[in-house]
């Protein structure tokens, strides 16, 4: 019996620039639906640009409405500040599907890598090439919104395993 197609949002959260890219899953066919950034002013305080953040990406899921979310973890940085404030732009990415009622995983940089490109250590513009490739009528404008791409592609590729590590517990 066939899966029905879902919409799968993926999240590549930053405090300037949030990605986000939405495919659709029908048993293994993956396809581009559409892609986008979410952006926060520079010049407002921390708590006014997570409000930003929290309104452009609520206002992408009522929009786009998706079944499930898929969100990059965060590295850790060598700045400790810039890591902190990636974590808040994280918290919100998480939150606001939470808030939906939308089931949201979350998946590492190097596995989104490995997924889409073949090797943990891939850089953006193989991302994008990947991407380009196994989304042809893909076009993301920038590389946050291909990075949100590959990781709703890692998710649609890893789903049915996680959910049976859960279905096991």
């Amino acid at each position: 019996m066939r899966e029905p197609p879902i919409r799968i949002l993926g999240l590549d959260p930053g405090l300037r620039r949030t990605g986000w890219g939405l495919v659709g899953v029908e048993g293994t066919r993956l396809t581009y639906l559409a892609s986008g950034l979410v952006t926060s002013s520079d010049d407002l305080p921390l708590a006014e640009r997570l409000r930003e953040l929290h309104d452009g990406l609520a206002a992408t899921v009522r929009s786009h409405a998706p079944d499930e979310v898929a969100v990059e973890e965060t590295f850790v940085n060598t700045n400790a500040q810039a890591t902190l404030k990636l974590g808040h732009a994280r918290a919100v990415a998480l939150l606001v599907p939470a808030l939906a009622g939308l089931p949201v995983a979350e998946y590492a940089a190097n596995l989104v890598k490995k997924t889409v490109v073949g090797t943990g250590h891939a850089d953006k513009r193989q991302i994008q090439a990947m991407v380009r490739v196994l989304l042809p009528k893909a076009d993301p404008a920038s590389a946050d919104a291909a990075d949100a791409l590959a990781v709703a592609v890692t998710h649609a590729h890893h789903r049915r395993a996680r959910a049976l590590v859960r279905l096991a517990s």
